[in-house]
């Protein structure tokens, strides 16, 4: 379906001053236009709207029959005819010609130039001939290498473009004829080449190619075509002979349509093969290639007579590009053309296909024609085609499948982009009388119109008839008149940014309406935008801004329309609202708040941005008002979700007279729940109302108010400015509850809604301390993350933050700063990881006079710790040296000596590691076997 928008593309029209009919024209590059006609070439400069200069004019060999210009290079391609023989030649450095006598030199390809005559070639034209053993009849140059392809009969050849080194200063463009692919049973009509993907038509036949250089190991190399491809090529080849045959003039024997993608295109019955003719440079050298894409069309025969016209015209590969990063000014560190995505276009006259052919290949878009088409040029924002009496503009989804290339975060709540499969539409139906040719560059696009001669056929003959041959009558009666006039104009398309203006004022006339006609409209609006921004090096920075800038409005009027709808689609409103860079207050001043027939509805588009950013901590606080209505529209429309949004930073400005109100509605509407409790009891502390908080706490078990915490994380713990925060609620538990504080903080993590170091933060931010200091909540957490067994915490690290913690207090005789909540024997006897008490510790405890109960509570804790975990630790340590060797061994003979005194020998070596060198450890053992007689 193709939707009709009445809006104006395009801009100033001007008309090139040639001289003579144009026979064949292109343009390209920044600025430059040629018009061939007779045996002479005129080039023209056309910059902005200005009239179109004429800068030169060279003389060709003889009528040109093709026309390329290559941006790389700099040159134009010509394949001309004399005396019924054909050239195939490059003019080269036409710009220094300054008069249409000046001097030009000509040489051959690959010819070496001597160093005086060189010296002519760098302030005139000279042009290259490349000598074919075949007849050139079509001719396409790489966009990015320059490189050319030349079209043959069963054959591609491949001119790869070069420079001759003459000196420091100076070097001379030039071509090798690098490869030859051979590809039987087709005769090329028109070629396109871009970076090594080839495209090739026939009337009724289109093939894509991938050229690759030198074969990766385990890849497999295509030289020949497979069996298979040489079984269904003998098949056709049979069905051939058999047409042939039964052909007649009674009937016509058709092929049946094709279409192949992928790897299936091998089964197309072409037999292709690669013959290396040159020596060009490795990375540019292609020794293989891959299927992408074959497809045959069938001719019409759907009307009671065949016409000899129905051919594929307009065969174009078109890339965008990566280009290089933009700095903060505006400028690109690279201007290193990156392909990212590649498309090809091929058309009938009454439909135009696009399909994209990186990475994965599939059809994009197909394009009804409301008249026969005669030529058609593809941009990354339109496509434009000519009829006998119109130019038609269409959008192209191009932008849309490249940005999904470039990006991987798109469709999702980051980041979104219009579907590829959105309906394309015609923007602008121009009346032209008599179009007859279109190419494209920059933002012009170059027309020849000529008036035909009335004609007054009877009825058109043709060459086949399907009922009956008998009638050969009919006859075209053309009256003989003067010669047509004709023109060659240039159309401007206007700047991207005042199109999409223009688009954004004609959505209005849809805003009130929930229909997708708006979205449809202000998604091309946004394609415009983005496919212009694609390609930042074509750019001005004041340009680039201004399309910037357009680009967050477009995502801000999607995000509107989305908002209004109710549909699977509304979630689109989160990531075009983000792409938009309003806050949410100001995107709830954008919305409608009138009240239909005494209800306020909200839809889901709305709701779901609303809440999804509520949820992320946009470090973004809503005024009193505007938090309040969120309450209100949510309260409405999502209740369950009240207490949550409730407890988001962004609502710190609430009410909490307007948030108890809601939450007792909540109440008395039957919603009751744990977390509506726990949101009560935060809002009652707000409110200063301790009774209020205490009754509430008190309503659910210890275990039910941590499954609410759980729930609602922000009940304890908030992230303002990328920072953890503790919330009032947890800075009053610590005074009350600091045990169910502990338990809802594990519980957190076992739930993986807080990380370990975001845990630890947490909790010496909630008791006011700096990084260098421990509190005991702190300590007490770990230890219940010990008991706990969590499955991501690692141990060794747990371990020896215990370890570190418990031997600065013993070795500082600091006391916790809160009491402990629990004791020695709460761990031994609920954690494997704290063993039963040594001997030596209950010594070393009776011996020291100085020994508190905190004193010995830490020992206690240290000794399943430190003798069963750290000990091996510090052996391993040992064996791998390094700067703390040393140290690690004093350490470990320090505490072996003391051991050995205080443990019985069994004791002794139940501590001992596994492995280790006996040579070590024998003197510590020898002295606690002997200590007893020594005594």
């Amino acid at each position: 379906m193709v939707q009709l928008y009445n809006l104006h593309p395009f801009g100033s029209q001007q008309v090139v001053p040639c001289k003579l009919e144009p026979e064949r024209f292109c343009g390209g590059g920044r600025d430059a236009l040629f018009v061939a006609a007779g045996c002479k070439v005129e080039a023209f400069a056309v910059a902005g709207q200005e009239l179109c200069q004429p800068r030169c004019a060279f003389s060709t060999l003889g009528r040109v029959l093709r026309l390329a210009y290559s941006e790389a290079g700099d040159y134009l391609v010509a394949i001309e005819e004399k005396n019924k023989a054909t050239f195939l030649r490059a003019y080269v450095n036409w710009r220094s010609k300054r008069t249409e006598n000046s001097r030009v030199c000509i040489r051959m390809i690959g010819h070496n130039v001597e160093g005086a005559f060189s010296k002519a070639f760098r302030d005139q034209m000279y042009i290259i001939e490349m000598p074919l053993s075949e007849v050139p009849l079509c001719i396409s140059c790489c966009p990015v290498k320059g490189d050319l392809l030349v079209g043959c009969t069963n054959k591609l050849v491949l001119f790869t473009l070069k420079y001759q080194i003459i000196n420091e200063e100076f070097s001379l463009l030039d071509f090798e004829r690098s490869l030859i692919i051979h590809i039987d049973n087709i005769t090329p009509v028109e070629i396109s080449f871009c970076v090594g993907y080839v495209a090739v038509m026939s009337d009724l036949e289109v093939l894509i190619l991938k050229l690759e250089p030198g074969p990766k190991n385990g890849e497999r190399v295509h030289h020949n075509p497979r069996k298979t491809n040489n079984r269904m090529r003998r098949t056709e080849e049979g069905i051939s002979n058999e047409i042939s045959q039964l052909e007649s003039d009674d009937f016509v024997i058709c092929q049946k349509p094709v279409e192949l993608l992928g790897e299936k295109s091998e089964q197309s019955g072409l037999s292709v093969t690669l013959e290396s003719t040159g020596l060009a440079d490795e990375k540019r050298k292609y020794s293989h290639f891959q299927h992408l894409l074959y497809r045959r069309f069938a001719p019409d025969i759907s009307s009671y007579v065949l016409s000899d016209d129905i051919k594929l015209h307009s065969l174009q590969l078109l890339p965008i590009y990566q280009t290089g990063s933009l700095t903060s000014d505006g400028k690109n560190l690279s201007q290193e053309k990156e392909l990212l995505s590649l498309f090809c276009f091929f058309s009938l006259p009454h439909v135009g296909y696009l399909y994209m052919v990186v990475k994965s290949v599939e059809l994009m878009s197909v394009y009804q024609y409301p008249e026969k088409s005669q030529q058609a040029v593809l941009t990354p924002q339109f496509l434009h085609v000519i009829t006998s009496n119109n130019l038609q503009c269409f959008t192209v989804r191009c932008s849309a499948a490249a940005a999904r290339e470039e990006d991987p975060y798109m469709d999702t709540t980051l980041k979104a982009c219009p579907p590829v499969s959105m309906d394309v539409c015609a923007l602008r139906i121009q009346l032209f009388i008599g179009l007859k040719a279109i190419c494209h560059f920059k933002n012009h696009i170059i027309l020849l119109t000529k008036a035909d001669p009335e004609a007054i056929p009877e009825r058109r003959q043709s060459p086949k008839r399907l009922l009956s041959r008998k009638d050969t009558s009919v006859k075209i009666k053309i009256p003989p008149v003067a010669e047509a006039g004709w023109n060659l104009y240039i159309v401007n398309t206007i700047s991207p940014v005042q199109l999409y203006k223009e688009m954004i004022d004609y959505s209005n006339t849809y805003k009130t309406v929930k229909t997708q006609s708006c979205i449809h409209l202000l998604s091309e609006a946004h394609l415009l935008v983005r496919a212009a921004l694609m390609d930042a090096s074509q750019l001005e920075p004041g340009e680039k801004a201004e399309l910037l800038e357009a680009f967050k409005e477009s995502c801000g009027h999607l995000g509107d329309c989305y908002s209004r709808l109710d549909s699977q689609h509304s979630h689109l409103t989160l990531p075009y609202y983000k792409m938009s860079g309003l806050s949410m207050a100001e995107v709830l001043a954008r919305m409608d708040w009138t009240v239909e027939d005494g209800l306020q509805k909200y839809e889901r588009g709305l709701i779901f941005y609303i809440n999804h950013s509520l949820y992320e901590n946009l470090d973004e606080e809503l005024s009193e008002e505007l938090a309040a209505k969120v309450v209100q529209m949510f309260y409405v429309a999502e209740p369950k979700q009240v207490p949550h949004i409730l407890c988001s930073p962004s609502m710190k400005n609430i009410n909490p007279l307007t948030a108890m109100n809601y939450l007792r509605k909540l109440d008395t509407s039957g919603f009751s729940s744990i977390l509506v409790t726990l949101t009560k009891a935060a809002v009652a502390l707000k409110m200063g109302d301790l009774d209020m908080h205490r009754n509430e706490m008190k309503s659910h078990s210890e275990m039910k108010l941590v499954c609410g915490f759980i729930l609602e994380p922000r009940l304890l713990i908030q992230q303002r400015k990328g920072q953890i925060v503790p919330t009032e609620l947890a800075l009053h538990l610590k005074e009350t509850q600091p045990g169910l504080l502990v338990a809802s903080v594990l519980g957190l993590q076992k739930n993986n809604k807080i990380g370990i170091e975001e845990a630890d933060s947490f909790f010496k931010m909630l008791c006011a301390k700096d990084e260098d200091t421990t509190p005991q909540l702190l300590v007490d957490f770990w230890e219940a993350q010990l008991v706990a067994c969590l499955p991501d915490v690692v141990l060794q690290e747990l371990f020896f933050k215990l370890t570190s913690q418990y031997i600065w207090r013993l070795s500082k005789r600091q006391p916790p700063d809160t009491t402990p909540l629990r004791t020695s024997e709460d761990l031994i006897n609920a954690c494997s990881h704290y063993g039963l008490i040594y001997p030596w510790v209950h010594i070393l405890i009776s011996s020291d006079s100085l020994a508190d109960k905190n004193y010995t509570e830490d020992l206690s804790k240290l000794q399943t710790l430190w003798w069963k975990k750290l000990l091996p630790e510090l052996c391993r340590r040992i064996k791998c040296g390094g700067e703390k060797y040393q140290l690690y061994l004093s350490s470990l003979k320090e505490t072996l000596s003391i051991v050995a005194v205080e443990l019985e020998l069994k004791d002794f070596m139940n501590v001992l590691p596994e492995d280790g060198t006996a040579a070590f450890f024998l003197p510590y053992l020898l002295y606690c076997s002997r200590k007893k007689s020594l005594t």
